[in-house]
């Protein structure tokens, strides 16, 4: 059964290509959203990604944000909620983590 999972891309508020996600990030869904950020890195290195509307993220999802903080500038915003989960899995180390 796969997660409900909303990606919708646009310009963040310094102009460039960003991503807001809502809904839930698991394995069932990791691939749409892989697919989603690929699509928006292919014409930028650097992207926004909005997780304020994420409820849950899971280890596949922290999987597809490390694969491409490695070669591209990751500012990801996210809700108190997930602050945890990106710091302990060392994702806020290699990418930028804004949390609101």
């Amino acid at each position: 059964m796969r997660t409900p999972l909303t990606l919708d891309a646009g310009r963040g508020d310094d102009g460039g290509p960003a991503l807001r996600v809502t809904g839930e990030i698991d394995m069932s869904n990791a691939a749409e959203f892989g697919a989603a950020l690929d699509r928006e890195l292919a014409a930028a290195t650097a992207i926004t990604v909005d997780l304020t509307g994420v409820a849950y993220l899971d280890s596949a999802g922290v999987a597809v944000l490390f694969d491409r903080a490695e070669a591209h500038d990751l500012r990801l915003i996210a809700p108190r909620l997930l602050e945890r989960v990106l710091r302990v899995s060392g994702l806020a180390q290699v990418a930028k983590v804004t949390v609101r």
